[in-house]
């Protein structure tokens, strides 16, 4: 078992990233991503969804002192709520590789500006402040919206693993994704660019997308 990665908190103008605490967060998030309509959202994740509060602050609980990852709250700068979930994990200090996972985000937050600021907070810190050269998103290969989300955040496809974990009982498959250091300044400047506020309109419409910088091509 690896050590945890340091306790940190990273603000910006949507959220701040803070280390997850079941004092400060457990009844946010139940709200956010915990009680029985928000289920779904549990359906790739390996643990939950949580019959009642008490449960899911005991998981709140536990893993905000994990010893072998540093899970996070995502917590929205204008409310002071949070409303999602994530975690540093798998941290190899000796080949300075690293993996985000755990992601649980309240639908109110998921695709937009916030959920994208949160991944750029992460990635600039494990990029610049950890000094990592390997960044790994991981996920089911049947969770199509994942996949989206890496590969528009600048993370390149690298293949499936077959058969690779037990998930509540069933064979799960997953696909791989990385970004590299790198790649870093040319994917840290398509995130500044789109969360540029002057990239969006008076209705808080996208003029560019983070996905069109983020293609193949435009990597090129």
């Amino acid at each position: 078992m690896t050590d945890a990665p340091a306790s940190f908190r990273l603000e910006g103008r949507v959220v701040r990233v803070e280390p997850l605490s079941a004092r400060l967060h457990a009844r946010d998030l139940w709200e956010a991503i915990g009680q029985p309509k928000r289920h779904d959202l549990w359906r790739f994740i390996p643990t939950g969804p949580f019959p009642a509060p008490e449960a899911f602050a005991a998981f709140i609980d536990t893993k905000g002192s994990a010893a072998d990852a540093k899970w996070v709250a995502i917590v929205s700068q204008a409310s002071g709520k949070a409303v999602g979930v994530l975690a540093l994990m798998r941290e190899d200090k000796v080949h300075r590789v690293i993996e985000v996972g755990g992601i649980i985000l309240a639908p109110e937050l998921q695709r937009t500006i916030g959920a994208t600021e949160a991944q750029y907070l992460l990635a600039r810190h494990v990029f610049e402040t950890l000094n990592y050269r390997r960044y790994e998103w991981k996920c089911d290969n049947g969770n199509a919206a994942s996949k989206r989300a890496a590969e528009r955040l600048g993370f390149t496809f690298e293949g499936v693993f077959r058969q690779h974990m037990l998930v509540k009982g069933k064979n799960r498959d997953t696909a791989w994704f990385s970004m590299l250091d790198s790649e870093w300044p040319l994917r840290k400047a398509a995130f500044e660019a789109w969360l540029d506020p002057k990239n969006f309109d008076d209705t808080g419409r996208q003029r560019n997308s983070l996905e069109a910088s983020n293609t193949p091509a435009a990597r090129a």
